[in-house]
């Protein structure tokens, strides 16, 4: 299914991207995670969260 969708992406780019975000769902799903609480809070909290410790803000955290 993801194969035919990244045909249509629109660039290599946008394919890369659109890959990434599947993964990440599909992450979300695997670690029992709400994937709207997450794609709500990550956002927010990345920009002021240490370099060093990104690895915490990860879907199996």
């Amino acid at each position: 299914m993801g194969r035919k969708n990244f045909l249509s992406a629109g660039s290599a780019r946008g394919g890369r991207c659109a890959a990434t975000l599947y993964s990440l769902v599909e992450s979300y799903k695997l670690a029992g995670v709400d994937r709207l609480a997450y794609f709500r809070d990550v956002p927010v909290r990345i920009h002021t969260h240490p370099k060093d410790r990104l690895v915490e803000l990860a879907p199996a955290r």
